[in-house]
């Protein structure tokens, strides 16, 4: 919670608009209400008004400082009809076609976010992941220089010794099943980017594998990940951004400064990891979503990296504090970094 709590502040000063596709959902209004009612910005909700204010009602929620926007009725309805008419993607399509995607919330409020009506988004509270990636994927472009979007999940503990503070950043938990070398170096340094835009700290970036600097391995996986991070160093050194990067580190030598030192790990990252970059998918997804059942840690994400503008993707299981803290980072991430040289965190 130190991260969303230092966000906050950081919004206050600089308030952005954070739209919500899933503008029905009583978890999302209430989420909303925090992000109006601690003067964050403006929280933009998608759906027919008469049937969000109802729920607001039921909700006992004031909509004071929330702006709905029903698609059916906008005013912005038909430019960006015509701007997603004019992607690539959808030339094929007729107007009629164009219509009905365009006025789905999701298609609607990723539109509104390329075009600057929003400065970020939170999606995927009443739908699946492929239904949120698919409309930002084929819409919001992604970072240049990069040819992956993959996904972050901040984990916020109540112990200072891990990570930053007590926050801990892992990816990529929801979006690439079996990434490659060079996309586990995008994922690398994209994650790394953002962690720092976030904290304005050193990322520490663990390449996690089943071993710890194996000089014999020769197993694929291994391999895969050893050259991952040489690819990484090499990315971050071109690119001239400032982060360390180790691998392959098993999770508890990135974590712990007595089993790297066990294992005979020199590094500025052995131990003292605070980005954890997973081999695939599985594992990733699989030990952020243990890490939500059985801790009392809180889970905000997924965040997804490597686009030019922010937008999270969150659980259908999501709280109202983990969609709250969800928005603040996003909010947070679209603040200028030309306004944080003097911030202090």
């Amino acid at each position: 919670m130190a991260l969303v709590k230092k966000l906050s502040a950081r919004l206050q000063n600089h308030p952005k608009r954070v739209v919500y596709p899933d503008g029905l959902d009583p978890r999302v209004i209430q989420a909303a209400r925090q992000f109006a009612t601690r003067k964050l910005g403006v929280p933009i909700l998608i759906g027919e008004k008469s049937e969000i204010e109802k729920k607001a009602k039921d909700l006992d929620v004031r909509l004071d400082g929330i702006k709905i926007i029903d698609p059916v009725t906008a005013d912005d309805s038909v430019p960006l009809m015509r701007l997603l008419h004019g992607l690539p993607k959808f030339k094929g399509f007729d107007l009629q076609e164009i219509n009905a995607i365009a006025m789905q919330p999701i298609y609607f409020a990723t539109l509104m976010l390329a075009t600057g009506r929003a400065d970020a988004m939170v999606a995927g509270a009443t739908v699946a992941t492929s239904s949120v990636l698919r409309p930002v994927l084929q819409i919001i472009p992604l970072q240049k220089g990069f040819g992956t979007a993959s996904s972050l999940m901040i984990v916020s503990t109540d112990n200072p010794e891990i990570g930053i503070n007590g926050d801990l950043f892992l990816a990529d938990c929801g979006v690439i099943p079996e990434p490659t070398e060079q996309q586990l170096c995008d994922i690398a340094v994209t994650t790394a980017v953002l962690v720092n835009h976030l904290t304005l700290e050193t990322p520490r970036v663990a390449m996690l594998s089943h071993s710890s600097k194996s000089p014999s391995s020769t197993l694929h996986s291994v391999l895969r990940i050893k050259s991952a991070t040489s690819l990484a160093h090499e990315k971050a050194k071109s690119c001239d951004i400032e982060i360390d990067i180790d691998g392959e580190l098993q999770v508890d030598a990135a974590l712990r400064r007595e089993v790297a030192k066990m294992k005979g790990i020199t590094s500025s990252v052995a131990g003292r990891a605070n980005v954890l970059i997973f081999p695939d998918l599985d594992s990733g997804n699989i030990a952020s979503k243990m890490l939500q059942v059985i801790s009392t840690v809180n889970c905000y994400g997924q965040i997804l990296t490597g686009l030019v503008k922010p937008v999270a993707e969150i659980s259908r299981g999501s709280s109202v504090n983990e969609i709250f803290g969800t928005s603040v980072i996003v909010g947070a991430q679209a603040v200028d970094r030309r306004f944080l040289t003097t911030e202090s965190l």
